[in-house]
């Protein structure tokens, strides 16, 4: 029977060599549900919003709802892990992917709808820190760089392909149709869980270390930072006011308050009691703190894009949801293409170098996307996205591997945890901050989204929108030169 291997070291001794692999595949085609299923709403969007009769902001929250559970339950991860295993985490987060799509394409009710996505949300948020774990405690150092690539190349391929099929699917089938997308994903990562994915990291019940209890007084604080500053960003489409400023004042409470509490608790964690979420003894380690920083603007800079993108294409450019999956899938393609390369590269080449070149890449892909007007042809729209794509592709598989190493191993998993958080964080604000931005340029032009045809008042609004983005990469540069190594090393006492 397959479940009767459950342990890392049993797993290892039944499979061999190849165990490794056969590990990270599973974990990959997982974490490409999760993904595909952040980013393929894009594409639906417009439709939706018909659907429904909702304003611009209102249907934002079908993208930004989902960023937020998922931004907060990757602090559970770790707490998750040590109390229910890698395997039970990792099958019952699919579990609930699954069922939620399932009820999103079926619902006929936009607060259903959304109530979906944030459980959609809560499965991804679990799921996404669990890779780089597995990366740093299963392979050598000289191998996390390649591994890191060829599990990036798996996972781009979601949302390369995704927006493409979902483009069809919605002009064929309507907007429903793309929250079926993930199930055979789902199906299939639930079946390889139960084969490949280890009950624990190891066979020692010392694994389960001093977190016996979740944070949840931390877990709320967080929750509630996250929401009010997510809900205060969206409420700025209408103007500074006063509940605008109450929540986003409420927002820096909590946020500060749970700092403040895990600083707490890592004191007590030291001596054998509740962990905390986040241990800030990670923030020590120079490299894992420059590269908190610059997972935190690229998450800006890259869910913003992914927002803002394909609401340019369709109500900028005026194409339908086919034309710009063709066009974003070649930069897919790319995507897919340069990660394995730059993976290779990161087992040599210092993490610094490849971050800072991908960012100076993507940035410049925003800054020439402000050149393309309603007369240009479009493959100079997809070649602009390529570029930008090839600079994701230097930036995925050094920044998590070179982030974490050469931290105590007790720590890989809450440092992957607070490494992910931070850029879904970022990225929940990208969202709403480009959403605000857009609209407000679009008002300071004299245009609106609810006119059907487009103009060059429009199009002048998205393009400093997008100069916005290509700032933030040039901000994250700054931080991101940063990253080599320092002589602490972050210890969990």
């Amino acid at each position: 029977m397959p479940g009767q291997a459950a342990t890392l070291p049993e797993l290892q001794a039944r499979y061999g060599e190849r165990y490794r692999w056969l590990l990270l595949l599973a974990v990959m085609v997982g974490t490409m549900a999760a993904i595909m299923s952040s980013t393929i709403i894009n594409v639906a969007v417009p439709d939706m919003s018909r659907h429904f009769s909702l304003g611009q902001e209102r249907a934002q929250w079908v993208a930004s709802g989902f960023m937020i559970s998922m931004t907060v339950s990757m602090l559970t991860t770790p707490w998750l892990l040590t109390r229910y295993g890698f395997r039970h985490t990792y099958a019952g987060s699919m579990w609930l992917l699954l069922a939620s799509s399932v009820i999103a394409g079926l619902s006929n009710d936009f607060l259903l709808v959304l109530a979906a996505r944030v459980a959609e949300g809560l499965a991804a948020g679990v799921v996404q820190p669990i890779p780089a774990i597995i990366i740093v405690r299963t392979f050598e150092p000289h191998e996390q760089g390649r591994a890191g690539g060829i599990f990036g190349m798996g996972v781009v391929l979601a949302p390369a392909i995704g927006p493409s099929i979902g483009g069809v699917l919605v002009d064929w089938f309507g907007w429903r149709s793309i929250f079926f997308m993930v199930v055979p994903f789902c199906l299939a990562s639930i079946w390889m869980a139960r084969r490949f994915v280890p009950t624990l990291a190891s066979g020692r019940a010392a694994d389960r270390g001093p977190a016996d209890r979740l944070d949840w007084p931390g877990l709320l604080l967080a929750s509630t930072g996250t929401i009010c500053l997510l809900n205060g960003l969206v409420q700025l489409h209408a103007g500074l006011s006063a509940s605008t400023l109450f929540l986003l004042l409420l927002a820096v409470c909590s946020l500060v308050g749970f700092l403040v509490r895990q600083r707490q608790l890592g004191r007590l964690a030291a001596a054998g009691q509740n962990a905390p979420l986040m241990n800030l003894k990670l923030f020590a380690h120079r490299p894992f703190a420059m590269g908190s920083i610059v997972a935190f603007i690229y998450g800006m800079a890259l869910f913003g894009s992914t927002y803002l993108l394909p609401v340019y294409m369709r109500l900028g450019l005026g194409l339908s949801a086919s034309h710009v999956g063709t066009i974003l899938l070649p930069a897919g393609l790319a995507l897919a293409v340069t990660i394995p390369l730059a993976g290779r590269l990161a087992d040599r080449q210092p993490t610094h170098r490849l971050v800072s070149i991908g960012l100076a890449l993507l940035a410049s892909s925003f800054a020439l996307t402000s050149t393309v007007s309603l007369t240009h042809s479009l493959w100079i729209l997809s070649a602009v996205a390529i570029l930008g794509r090839i600079g994701l592709g230097f930036v995925l598989p050094s920044l998590n591997s070179g982030s974490l190493r050469g931290l105590h191993r007790d720590l890989l998993p809450q440092g992957s945890s607070a490494i992910n958080f931070l850029r879904t964080l970022g990225g929940a604000a990208g969202i709403s901050v480009c959403g605000i931005v857009l609209e407000w340029r679009l008002a300071a032009h004299g245009d609106s989204l609810s006119e059907h045809a487009s103009s060059p008042a429009r199009l002048a609004a998205f393009n400093e929108s997008f100069y916005l983005l290509a700032g933030l990469c040039a901000l994250a540069l700054t931080a991101a030169w940063r990253l080599r190594p320092g002589p602490r090393r972050a210890s969990p006492t």
